[in-house]
C-alpha cells in the first residue's frame, strides 16, 4: 500500500472533508514520504520528537497522530519545528493527522472508546462545538459510583487532573467530550446528566458544578485521547493487513 492509498482509505473511514470548515487542524497527510510501499504504521496522540523517534525505532513508514503539527496558520520552519520536519524527512517517515474526525467518530473516536469502556447504552451524539456534536452521551447499564466509573476508564481519583463529586452518588447518565471540553459541562447540566467526563480541568467550572449538582471527571487531555488512535490502529491492521503499534508518550496533562 502506498501513502496515497492510505490517505484514500482514511478519507473514506473518517469525516476528514466534512469537518474541514470547522477544524483548525490540517487533517490528512501533513508530511509525505517517498513513493514507497508502506508496511508499518505507528499511532500516537501527539506529533512531537519523542513520538517521531519511537516511531522510527519501530521501523514505521508512517505515523498517525491526533494532534498534528499544523493548526490553521502558517508556521516558520525554524527551531523545534525545523528539527521535527528534518527528522521526518530524513527518516522518510510520513505524518498523518485527524483531530475532530477522530473525536466524533461513532465507533473509532475518543469519546466512543470511553463510552464502550463504560458499556454505555442508548448512546447519542452530544456536545456542540462549532455547530458539530463531537462527543456522546448515554446511560450506564446499572447505577454506578464515581470510583466504579473511574475504574472502568482505567484510572482513579489520584491519577485524574480533577474529580468534582458534586452530583448524585448513584450515576446513571453520562456525557463525554474528550480533551479540552471543560466548558461543555454547561451542556451536560442543561441536559440533566449525572456525570460529565472530559480531559482538561478548569477553575471556572468548579462552583458551577457544585451549585448545579453535577459530577465531573477531568481525566487528563492525553489520557482521554488515547482511545481513538488505539482503536484506529486495530482497525487498520484488520482492514489493510498492515503492522501497527501505539506509541505511548503521556504528558501527565
Amino acid at each position: 500500500m502506498r501513502l496515497r492509498e492510505l490517505e484514500d482509505y482514511l478519507e473514506d473511514l473518517l469525516p476528514l472533508k466534512e469537518v474541514a470548515q470547522v477544524d483548525q487542524s490540517l487533517n490528512g497527510v501533513q508530511v509525505a514520504c517517498s513513493d514507497k510501499e508502506l508496511s508499518t504504521v505507528a499511532f500516537a496522540v501527539d506529533a512531537c520528537m519523542a513520538t517521531f523517534e519511537r516511531a522510527a525505532e519501530g521501523a514505521a513508514d508512517a505515523l498517525f497522530v491526533h494532534h498534528g503539527l499544523f493548526w490553521g496558520k502558517p508556521l516558520a520552519v525554524r527551531g523545534s519545528q525545523y528539527e521535527r520536519m528534518k527528522f521526518l524527512l530524513s527518516h522518510d517517515l510520513a505524518l498523518l493527522a485527524a483531530h475532530l474526525p477522530l473525536d466524533l467518530h461513532p465507533q473509532l473516536g475518543n469519546n466512543a472508546g470511553i463510552a464502550a469502556a463504560l458499556k454505555l447504552e442508548a448512546i447519542e451524539p452530544f456536545g456542540y462545538y462549532r455547530g458539530l456534536k463531537i462527543g456522546c452521551k448515554g446511560r450506564l447499564p446499572r447505577p454506578s459510583s464515581l470510583d466504579e466509573v473511574l475504574l472502568a476508564m482505567g484510572t482513579d481519583r489520584r491519577s485524574c487532573m480533577a474529580v468534582l463529586p458534586f452530583g448524585p452518588e448513584e450515576i446513571r447518565s453520562v456525557g463525554i467530550v474528550s480533551g479540552g471540553g471543560t466548558s461543555e459541562v454547561e451542556q451536560a447540566i442543561r441536559e440533566g446528566l449525572d456525570l460529565y467526563i472530559t480531559g482538561d480541568a478548569s477553575h471556572q467550572v468548579y462552583h458551577t458544578c457544585m451549585e448545579e449538582k453535577i459530577n465531573m471527571i477531568s481525566g487528563g487531555h492525553y489520557q482521554t485521547e488515547v482511545w481513538g488512535v488505539r482503536l484506529l490502529a486495530r482497525r487498520l491492521a484488520q482492514d489493510l493487513g498492515l503492522r501497527t503499534f501505539f506509541v505511548d508518550v503521556p504528558t501527565g496533562l
